[in-house]
């Protein structure tokens, strides 16, 4: 009976460590996309502080729109694959868990 418990443990252990695996491979994947956010918000304020004309800041402003649409899209897309990532794995551990258990 112990040896069933420990089973048990260490297949409830890995299913933990895929999980939280998935979940920090997510969370570091969000922290580069706001980071790069940050990035693009320094660059427009250097930008704008560095225009001598009208022109030249609409020029700036257009430039930082374009990338911060493609980077909301690019988010966009990265959430509906986290949210499939999360979706599969908590599938295959339920699943595994299901099985290890005979039920």
């Amino acid at each position: 009976m112990p040896s069933e418990g420990t089973s048990s443990g260490r297949s409830s252990d890995l299913a933990g460590s895929e999980l939280f695996e998935t979940l920090r491979d997510i969370g570091r994947n969000w922290i580069e996309r706001a980071s790069a956010e940050a990035e693009r918000g320094s660059k427009l304020s250097k930008d704008l502080i560095a225009v001598h004309s009208v022109p030249e800041a609409v020029a700036a402003c257009q430039e930082w729109m374009t990338k911060e649409m493609d980077a909301r899209a690019e988010d966009a897309r990265r959430f509906m694959s986290d949210g499939q990532k999360l979706m599969d794995t908590s599938a295959r551990l339920l699943t595994n868990s299901w099985t290890s258990t005979g039920t």
